[in-house]
């Protein structure tokens, strides 16, 4: 570079070096410096136009494999930090062509940034490569814990940080042998400062390893009810249903009754008390218990023994003695049709039933549906549907 400015400047007029000696520069480093800075404006143009719509047409052209669609969208992250450190590149060489006392502040501010830009070209290749594993998996159906990816990438996030600041550390010329010497001392300092922080941690490891629940669950707690949208190091966010956003510490989540109501496979409780008026006709009471039951055990979306075979089956294991698992797995299918009690006004028959799905939607619907039916039964009988009254006596006085 110096043989070619050295060249530039003895083609150039003797006047106009004269007129540069005031600049403390000469005109073949202001030339070079331009020219250097043309180019990195072509590269930019390129980068951002020719390069970014081939690469992005070619992705989006083999989108039907999720590695490449994945790519496709996740391309401008992946590619953002080389492009910063081709234009840092340039850059340094414009700046080493007037800066030379500073030389080595100069060296040492880009160091610090090539490092940072290392470090999350990294991080975004780790963040790729964790989201295709987990594509993958969801595309293929497979059982998927969401939270552990989000703690692995949060860990990792932490450990190219610490990587990060031990390398800055270095150029700074700090002995590092001595610093994590000292850091005996000062780790337990640190672990009185930042003992609720490594107690959130370590806590919302335990909430992973145990299962209590996962990403997307509906869970309810003493203070909050709602979907869990991240398990975080050292906090869990939770949306609630009039879509406020709560965020609880681990610790103090580890540490609670936790109510999951996704943590189940089959079945969820449609329960209520049917009131009729007071008859002495069993017989009909009877037909009417028979005609729930059997209305219930051929409903197309109230669970029975018959569709729950496959399911089971598909879960047994050697751990099958040690479990139940319709318990384990969240399966129910109790159905009780009884007369239950004599109440004040009427007979109260107990309708106690298990929807196929667990979505609250589809159990509304079912249960809306199961009513219905139970009113048409009902309606064809000679009983009747009761509600409450209060007869008033009036006393006549002569």
């Amino acid at each position: 570079m110096e043989h070619f400015i050295s060249y530039l400047n003895q083609q150039l007029p003797v006047g106009i070096m004269q007129a540069a000696v005031m600049l403390h520069t000469t005109p073949g480093h202001v030339i070079v410096a331009v020219g250097l800075l043309v180019v990195l404006m072509l590269l930019r143009l390129v980068f951002r136009y020719p390069i970014r719509t081939t690469m992005k047409l070619a992705l989006y052209l083999r989108r039907r494999k999720i590695f490449y669609r994945l790519l496709f969208y996740r391309y401008e992250k992946l590619v953002r930090p080389l492009r910063y450190w081709v234009y840092l590149f340039f850059l340094k060489k414009i700046l080493d062509l007037f800066v030379s006392d500073g030389t080595a502040w100069v060296a040492f501010l880009f160091g610090l940034i090539n490092t940072f830009l290392v470090a999350w070209w990294i991080y975004e290749v780790i963040k790729f490569f964790l989201y295709t594993s987990l594509s993958v998996r969801i595309h293929r159906q497979e059982e998927v814990r969401k939270e552990l990816f989000n703690l692995f990438l949060n860990v990792i996030k932490i450990m190219i940080g610490a990587i990060v600041l031990l390398v800055i550390l270095a150029k700074m010329g700090i002995d590092l042998t001595g610093l994590i010497t000292s850091l005996g001392i000062g780790g337990v300092l640190i672990g009185f400062t930042a003992k609720d922080t490594l107690t959130n941690f370590f806590d919302s490891i335990r909430l992973v390893s145990e299962q209590a629940f996962h990403l997307g669950d509906w869970i309810e707690t003493k203070d909050v009810e709602g979907f869990v949208v991240e398990i975080g190091l050292v906090a869990t966010r939770i949306r609630t249903f009039d879509n406020a956003l709560v965020t609880i510490p681990n610790s103090k989540l580890a540490n609670s009754a936790i109510r999951n109501w996704s943590a189940r496979l089959v079945g969820r409780r449609i329960k209520f008390h049917l009131r009729l008026q007071y008859s002495y006709d069993t017989t009909e009471i009877d037909r009417v218990l028979v005609e729930i039951r059997d209305m219930l055990e051929h409903h197309p979306d109230i669970v029975n023994d018959t569709k729950l075979q496959h399911l089971i089956q598909n879960k047994r294991t050697f751990e099958t003695g040690l479990f139940n698992i319709e318990d384990k797995y969240g399966v129910k299918k109790t159905l009780l049709i009884y007369l239950d009690a004599i109440d004040t006004y009427s007979m109260n028959i107990l309708v106690y039933a298990f929807s196929e799905s667990v979505q609250w939607e589809k159990w509304l619907s079912v249960k809306q549906d199961v009513i219905k039916k139970i009113i048409n039964i009902i309606g064809a009988s000679t009983l009747e549907l009761a509600v409450p009254q209060q007869d008033i006596l009036v006393k006549k006085q002569y």
